[in-house]
């Protein structure tokens, strides 16, 4: 009999029993995984948001075993099959591929070959033979032949028995499980060109003849590779190691998989008269039963291993990305640059309010380089502008040229430029939420508006884009969509929740993004805030309508009020421990103004003197800490890379160049880099570091300003090979080469990934 779930997960987890007993309550009351870490600590052993998620995942994945538990010894037992020996067999399995496992042979099937045998009379003879090779074949046969069943002679007859033999065999639970355990250990994974498809598959030429141990292939390969099958070009297949070899002489076992089935049912060539017949059985149970559904599942499995590195990746390089710094409240222009349909000019307040909006013609066909300057230089002096966001696609350099011209020609403006990313734009251009916020505007100059406000608040931004579209993973596509968007979401959901939320600015999107807020309810503060105005203190919330007790506990921690009538309401301090810090107000005999941020008063008190049944040391201690910096933004200050002069294109770079760079996406074989020529360059997780690294986060993360040199440039591929190891040496490249990434990069061509440069003017703007 298998332990409880909950002592199942804190085994898994390393916590105690009560810990996870207690999530679990939180988590089945309604409770959000940000509000059971920041303000149930005391409930939880002080579990974190990571350990939450996977107790979340677990618990829903042994709650759903529990169910199909449940299924299959009713429906076994409605069959009368269920002994006490499989009853026991089915509690103890402790996963669903053993459960199925189990269940095969009882599982309600179409009418096969070997149950039609069986109806025929042929089972008698099929166990004969398993139990006595000394008999003959053909003569015990001989007995079963009768028209009237359907068995026409000796062959049918035996062709009958296999298949009553092969069923058997190929749904002992206990053999299955030895078979699935040595391919994940000896498998190996063969790709192969599909035919005539050399000239359509370039992009998976890497490919076309390839073989790795299947527990070895890590996720970017395994996605390559099945995303090259899907498309028809590659040709995917599960062999052992002996099947890559000489196939075996005839009349013994072709592989050790065959030699296990006829292993496990004693089957062997010892010169009798059926041992030729039972291994003939052996064989065709192995290549007709057993081997394509192993490889199907194996492939599955590898699948979704890949499946949900995946989603870990593109989750971890969205939380960088969403806690990016932000340039916070300064008027900004943003600029969606353009070559034939002009830059798009957006220009927004210090609290991202739209204030006017134009389109210029700096570039090709009108080359209008005067004309954009005078309009942008009567925008920033109409609007007092510090900042200058350029988007990061097509004419982004060109675009950065303009900027840099309007500066030098107006130093009085005091402007800065910055390069952003504008992964999304577009997205959230076309979207619901931006046609209501700007129903007369056109949808390109939609996206100049979201360019300028992500360099005010990234986060704020973002979140009114799906997750998937910011594209900062690997294959996102290819993976199960509503997998990918449950994963993000949580992770947009910690990264909200981690920062806080200003009530009275936040849009609907950002605050449905709040620990227990959803669409519906951010619609209504909205709303109420519209006809009421800003909201003076928390417990106003709850005059929002469908706003509830539950709802306001899980919410209100995570929301802030700056400039309300209680100071709390801009901290992290939740409403209900409001009492913890009217004991320590009366302690000091200060007022709250007195209190916050006076550290030398708060470190001098001692946390353990205001605990108290509710509320216990590690509340305390952060209320302690929130008090000293109320409202603290967990995210960093902006750091920025230099482009270089002339190095706008792929055609400028050169092996052996060196420059400065923002990473932009980081996978498990590599960090990708914006260098300033619209293609981010790889640096190979080989080439991150001078010592072995075995995850590339280790080392960067998405948004880090890096230095790195140019390796090798493939312009027919559009890569670009970089290192951080400035010893290495380039790869002079000759006409027309093409560069080959190190083996654990090649593959398609992953999703262009998001990025660009935070200008280092930004830090001289926001200093002043």
């Amino acid at each position: 009999m298998l332990p409880s779930i909950e002592e199942r997960i804190a085994r898994e987890l390393g916590a105690h029993i009560a810990q996870i007993a207690a999530a679990v309550r939180l988590l089945d009351e309604g409770a959000t995984v940000p509000f059971i870490a920041r303000y149930r600590k005391e409930a939880t052993g002080g579990l974190d948001d990571t350990q939450l998620r996977t107790l979340e995942e677990r618990l829903t994945y042994l709650r759903e075993l529990e169910e199909r538990r449940a299924a299959v010894l009713a429906s076994i037992a409605e069959q009368g099959k269920l002994t006490d020996v499989l009853q026991a067999e089915i509690e103890a399995a402790d996963t669903k591929q053993r459960l199925e496992d189990l269940y095969l042979p009882y599982k309600p099937k179409r009418r096969t070959k070997a149950q039609i045998a069986r109806e025929a009379g042929l089972e008698p003879l099929a166990l004969a033979l398993l139990a006595d090779p000394g008999l003959t074949p053909e003569a015990e046969a001989a007995g079963y032949v009768d028209a009237d069943k359907g068995i026409a002679d000796v062959k049918a007859a035996l062709d009958g028995a296999r298949q009553i033999l092969m069923e058997r065999f190929a749904e002992d639970a206990e053999l299955v499980g030895k078979l699935r355990r040595h391919l994940q250990d000896y498998g190996m994974l063969v790709s192969t060109l599909q035919d005539g498809k050399e000239a359509e598959g370039q992009k998976f030429r890497d490919w076309f003849a390839y073989s790795e141990a299947i527990r070895e292939v890590p996720s970017h390969r395994a996605l390559a590779m099945f995303r090259g099958r899907n498309e028809g070009i590659l040709r995917l297949e599960l062999k052992l190691p002996e099947d890559l070899q000489e196939t075996a002489a005839a009349g013994k076992a072709a592989n050790a998989c065959e030699g296990m089935v006829a292993s496990h049912w004693g089957i062997r060539d010892g010169g009798r008269p059926g041992d030729r017949w039972l291994l003939d059985t052996v064989r065709w149970t192995w290549r007709v039963k057993l081997s394509l559904a192993m490889e199907l599942e194996l492939f599955n499995a590898l699948f979704e291993r890949a499946e949900d590195e995946a989603i870990r990746v593109f989750g971890a390089n969205l939380k960088d990305l969403l806690l990016a710094a932000p340039a916070g409240p300064k008027a900004v222009i943003g600029l969606d640059p353009g070559i034939r349909t002009g830059v798009k000019v957006a220009v927004v307040d210090r609290t991202g309010k739209l204030l006017d909006t134009a389109t210029v013609y700096p570039h090709e066909p009108r080359n209008d380089w005067e004309g954009a300057l005078r309009t942008l230089a009567i925008l920033a002096d109409r609007h007092k502008a510090e900042l200058i966001a350029i988007g990061n696609g097509t004419a982004s350099r060109e675009t950065d040229k303009l900027a840099a011209e309007l500066i030098r020609r107006f130093p009085e403006a005091g402007l800065s430029k910055v390069v952003v990313s504008e992964a999304g734009a577009s997205v959230y251009s076309a979207s619901e939420f931006a046609a209501r916020e700007f129903p007369e505007l056109d949808v390109s100059l939609r996206g100049a508006v979201s360019i300028a406000r992500r360099l005010q608040d990234p986060l704020a931004e973002l979140v009114k884009i799906e997750p998937k579209a910011i594209g900062v993973g690997q294959y996102q596509h290819d993976v199960s969509q509503s997998k990918l968007a449950h994963g993000l979401d949580a992770m947009v959901e910690d990264c909200v929740n981690a920062v806080g939320v200003d009530l009275n600015t936040a849009s609907a999107p950002l605050l449905a993004r709040v620990s227990g807020l959803n669409t519906s309810l951010a619609a209504n503060i909205v709303s109420w805030r519209d006809q009421h105005g800003a909201f003076p203190d928390r417990e106003t919330l709850k005059e929002v309508p469908r706003l509830g007790a539950k709802t306001f506990e899980q919410a209100a921690g995570f929301l802030r009020i700056q400039g309300g009538d209680n100071p709390l309401d801009a901290s992290s301090v939740h409403p209900e421990a409001y009492p913890v810090v009217e004991r320590i107000l009366t302690e000091t005999g200060l007022p709250v103004k007195g209190v916050i941020g006076n550290t030398d008063v708060l470190r001098r008190l001692d946390a353990k003197k205001f605990t108290d049944e509710r509320f216990g040391l590690p509340t305390v201690q952060d209320i302690l800490r929130e008090l000293e910096k109320p409202g603290r933004d967990p995210r960093p200050e902006f750091r920025t890379a230099h482009f270089k002069d002339g190095v706008e294109d792929l055609k400028d770079l050169q092996p052996g160049m060196m420059l400065e760079g923002t990473v932009t996406n980081v996978t498990n074989f590599g960090a990708f880099v914006d260098i300033g020529v619209h293609q981010d360059g790889l640096v190979h997780v080989s080439a991150l570091s001078n010592k072995f690294v075995k995850d590339p986060r280790e080392v960067v993360k998405a948004g880090d300003i890096v230095r790195v040199k140019v390796l090798e440039v493939d312009i027919a591929r559009k890569r670009i090979a970089l290192t951080m190891r400035m010893s290495d040496e380039a790869r002079p490249q000759t006409a027309g080469a093409a560069a080959r990434p190190s083996r654990n990069a090649r593959a398609a061509q992953p999703a262009k990934p998001a990025g660009g440069a935070m200008a280092e003017a930004l830090a001289r703007a926001l200093r002043r």
